[in-house]
C-alpha cells in the first residue's frame, strides 16, 4: 500500500505566451492539429505508431531505405521491432545532411575547453571531414561492421569524432567512464568482446595529471578478443606504445582521405551498448540500435530542453551538460545536439577549477543556451555564494536541465532565483540508461513547482502504481511505463533473461523502471528515489529524498543521504549522514537539532535512530549518490559492484563513522 505523498510546493514559474509559441513542442503539436499538452499525451500514448513516426519525420531522420512498418509488437511489449525494413546510418542524419547543407555546413557544431583554457570550434563541415578521416583509419585498422569499440576518454573533441566514427562504419561503440579502474574496464570489454579501445595517453583534473594509458594497458591485457588500440596524445605525459598493437591518433587518423562512404544498417542493427552497474552480478548492457537511443535523445532534447537549430536568420542553441561520455547523458548530447542541427559545448576540468565562477564563466563565454547540471553539482556551488554566479553575464541563458537524482527544495530553489533570476526554468529530467532519455521532464508548456517534473516525456505512457499495479494519486508508489517506445532498450546484451526480469517480471505487461514516485493534486510528478533505497519505518513508507530535504534545509548542512538499517521493532529506522558547511561543527548538539528537525517535519516515528557528520558521501562521475553503498557500509556488509564509485575514500569514512 503506497503511502501519503507529502513532498510538493506551489508553482515557481509559469512559460510566457512567447516562450510556449516558439517552442518545437508546439510546432510540433500545431502541425498535428493538438489542441494543448494533454491532447498530445494521450495521443502519442495511445497511438504509439503514429506518434514515433511523427518524431521521425519532424527530426528530420533520414533512411536509405524507407521502413513499411514502423511497429511490430508481434514478439509483446518486451520486445517490440522499429522500423521494420528500414535502413539507415544515424551518422547521415547527425552530419551529412547538415554537411549538404549551405546554410549549416559552417555552422558550429561543437565547441570545447579543457581544463588549462585551451578551445576549440568545430564546424560541421570540420566534423564531417574529422569523421570521415577517423572512420577510414579504423577500417585501415582492419575493423568492420559489428565489431564493438571501446571509448576510454576524457572529454575532448576526439571523443566525439571517435563515437561517430564507428558509427558510421557500422561498429558498435562502448562508452567507458575516464575514471574507470582497470576491473571495470575489464568486465565491460570481455563481456561485449571488444576487437578495439580508443584511449588516450591522460587527462588533467585540478591541474594534477591523471594518466590513462597504463589503466587501459592493463586492462587490454586481459581481453583477449582486442586486436588495436587507437591513442590520443592529449595529456602529454609519457606512455608505453606495445608495438604492433597501438597506434597513435596523430599518426593515423589525419592523414585519411575526408570522405568515407557510411555503412548502411538494419534500423535495428546495434548502435551502441552502454553498461550500467547492478547491486550484484556483472555489470548489465543496454542494447541501443540506430532507430532508438538517438531518435529518443534528440526528441527529448527538441520537446523538453526546447534546443533549437538556426532558424529564420536565428544562430541555433548551444547546449552543455556536464558528464563524460561513460554516462548516457554524454552519447544523448552528441546525438541530440547534432540531428536538431544545434551546437553542443564539451568540458574536460572540473566545475570549480581554477575557481568557483568556472562553471558559470563556461557558460557566459560560449553562449550557451540550455545548462546541464546535477542537483549533486548545485549543492557543491552554493557554499561559494551567489557573487561568483553574479560576475557574469549569463544573459543568453534560457534553461537549465537536470537529471542523475532527485532535488531538494533548498538548492533547487536557490538556482531558480540566484543563476536564473526566478526567469529560467529547470528542466527536471528522469529517466535512464535503458530509456535513451526520459521517462519524466518539465517541458516549456507548463508550469513547474520546485523539484518537480511538470509531465512525462510525449509518448511516454508512464503512471504510479501500487503493489498490484492500480494506479495512485497523492501517494507514492512504483514508477511504471505501459506502452513501449522507440528508444527502450532491446534487451542486455547476451542476457535476455536478465533483461526480462529487471524490468518485466513484477507486474505483468508493465515495465517497472525501480523508482519511487508520487503524482500530486496539480498534476507535478516527483521523484523520490530508487525503490530499493525505499526507507519503511513502522508501516510508513517515504523515499530517501523526503529526509534528506529536512536536513539540507538547515543552515549547517550542504548534503545528506538517508538509508534505512533494520530495526527489530520498526522494521527499519532512519539513519542520516550530512556534510555541513565551511566552518560548522558536527557536535552532539547539531545532531540533536538535526534529528528533532525530521521528527517534526515528517512525523516522530522517523525520527533518525543516528546521524553521522561526514566530509563526503559516496558518488558515482556522474554525480548519483550511492545509498547503498552507504548503508552497506554503515551494516559491515559486503559493498556489491563499485565500479561506478567517484570517491571510494567516501565509503572509508563511512565505515569509520559507524
Amino acid at each position: 500500500m503506497a503511502d501519503e505523498f507529502t513532498f510538493g510546493g506551489e508553482i515557481v514559474w509559469r512559460p510566457s505566451d512567447e516562450h510556449s509559441a516558439r517552442s518545437n513542442l508546439k510546432r510540433f503539436m500545431d502541425q498535428h492539429g493538438l489542441a494543448d499538452f494533454d491532447a498530445l499525451l494521450r495521443r502519442s500514448t495511445t497511438d504509439v505508431a503514429w506518434f514515433t513516426a511523427a518524431v521521425l519525420k519532424f527530426l528530420d531522420i533520414r533512411f536509405a531505405t524507407p521502413y513499411r512498418q514502423v511497429l511490430d509488437l508481434s514478439r509483446g511489449p518486451q520486445w517490440p521491432r522499429w522500423c521494420v525494413g528500414g535502413r539507415l546510418n544515424i551518422v547521415q542524419s547527425c552530419i551529412d545532411k547538415h554537411y549538404q547543407d549551405p546554410d549549416q555546413a559552417n555552422r558550429p557544431a561543437l565547441r570545447w575547453e579543457g581544463e588549462a583554457g585551451a578551445t576549440v570550434t568545430l564546424t560541421y563541415a570540420d566534423l564531417y571531414r574529422e569523421v570521415n578521416h577517423c572512420a577510414n583509419a579504423l577500417r585501415q585498422l582492419g575493423f568492420k561492421k559489428g565489431d564493438a569499440l571501446g571509448l576510454f576518454m576524457p572529454m575532448t573533441p576526439e571523443i566525439v569524432i571517435a563515437l561517430l566514427a564507428i558509427v558510421k562504419i557500422g561498429g558498435i561503440v562502448l562508452p567507458l567512464f575516464s575514471g574507470y579502474g582497470v576491473s571495470a574496464i575489464v568486465a565491460r570489454l570481455a563481456d561485449a568482446e571488444a576487437a578495439g579501445l580508443i584511449t588516450a595517453d591522460g587527462f588533467f583534473r585540478r591541474g594534477q595529471l591523471t594518466p590513462l594509458k597504463p589503466v587501459a594497458d592493463e586492462a587490454v591485457a586481459q581481453v583477449p578478443s582486442i586486436r588495436e588500440v587507437l591513442v590520443l596524445r592529449y595529456a602529454g605525459n609519457p606512455v608505453e606504445m606495445k608495438g604492433g598493437r597501438d597506434h597513435w591518433w596523430h599518426a593515423v587518423v589525419p592523414p585519411q582521405s575526408g570522405f568515407a562512404e557510411a555503412e548502411i544498417m538494419d534500423a535495428e542493427d546495434p548502435l551502441m551498448v552502454i553498461y550500467t552497474s547492478g547491486t550484484t552480478g556483472r555489470p548489465k548492457g543496454a542494447v541501443h540500435t540506430h532507430c532508438g537511443f538517438p531518435v529518443k535523445a534528440a526528441q527529448d532534447m527538441a520537446f523538453g530542453t526546447d534546443v533549437h537549430g538556426p532558424d529564420a536568420g536565428a544562430p541555433g542553441d548551444s547546449i552543455f551538460w556536464f558528464t563524460d561520455m561513460g554516462w548516457m547523458m554524454g552519447p544523448w548530447l552528441v546525438f541530440g545536439s547534432l540531428i536538431l542541427g544545434a551546437t553542443m559545448v564539451l568540458y574536460d576540468g572540473a566545475p570549480d577549477f581554477p575557481g568557483p565562477d568556472r562553471l558559470w564563466a563556461l557558460a557566459e563565454r560560449h553562449g550557451i543556451t540550455q545548462l546541464g547540471l546535477s542537483p549533486t553539482l548545485v549543492r557543491a556551488l552554493i557554499k561559494h555564494g551567489e557573487e561568483p554566479a553574479r560576475r557574469h553575464n549569463l544573459s543568453q541563458l534560457r534553461a537549465f536541465a537536470s537529471t542523475g537524482e532527485p532535488w531538494n527544495p533548498d538548492p533547487w530553489l536557490w538556482l531558480f532565483n540566484v543563476v536564473g533570476e526566478g526567469k529560467r526554468p529547470i528542466i527536471n529530467y528522469s529517466g535512464g540508461t535503458e530509456i535513451s532519455g526520459g521517462i519524466l521532464m518539465g517541458n516549456p508548456l507548463l508550469p513547474l513547482k520546485p523539484c518537480a517534473f511538470s509531465a512525462p516525456c510525449p509518448g511516454m505512457a508512464a503512471d504510479v502504481v501500487d503493489d498490484a499495479g492500480n494506479p495512485v494519486r497523492g501517494r507514492v508508489g512504483e514508477l511504471v511505463i505501459r506502452q513501449p517506445w522507440i528508444g527502450m532498450t532491446r534487451g542486455f546484451w547476451k542476457d535476455p533473461q536478465r533483461y526480462e526480469e529487471t524490468y518485466w517480471s513484477r507486474l505483468p505487461g508493465l515495465w517497472v523502471h525501480g523508482d519511487f514516485a508520487a503524482i500530486d493534486a496539480d498534476g507535478q510528478w516527483y521523484i523520490l528515489g530508487r525503490s530499493d533505497d525505499t526507507i519503511k519505518v513502522a508501516g510508513k513508507r517515504l523515499g530517501p529524498a523526503e529526509v534528506e530535504s529536512v536536513l539540507v534545509a538547515h543552515p549547517a548542512v550542504v548534503e545528506a543521504a538517508a538509508v534505512a538499517v533494520p530495526d527489530e521493532v520498526k522494521g527499519n529506522e532512519v539513519v542520516c549522514f550530512c556534510v555541513l558547511r565551511p566552518g560548522e561543527t558536527g557536535d552532539e548538539a547539531l545532531r540533536e537539532a538535526l534529528k528533532a528537525r525530521v521528527a517534526d517535519e515528517l512525523g516522530k516515528p522517523l525520527r533518525p535512530r543516528d546521524i553521522r557528520f561526514v566530509k563526503d558521501l559516496p558518488k558515482t562521475r556522474n554525480a548519483k549518490v550511492m545509498r547503498r553503498l552507504i548503508r552497506a557500509a554503515y551494516l559491515g556488509q559486503p559493498l556489491g559492484d563499485t565500479s561506478s564509485l567517484e570517491n571510494p575514500q567516501a565509503v572509508e569514512d563511512i565505515r569509520r563513522a559507524a
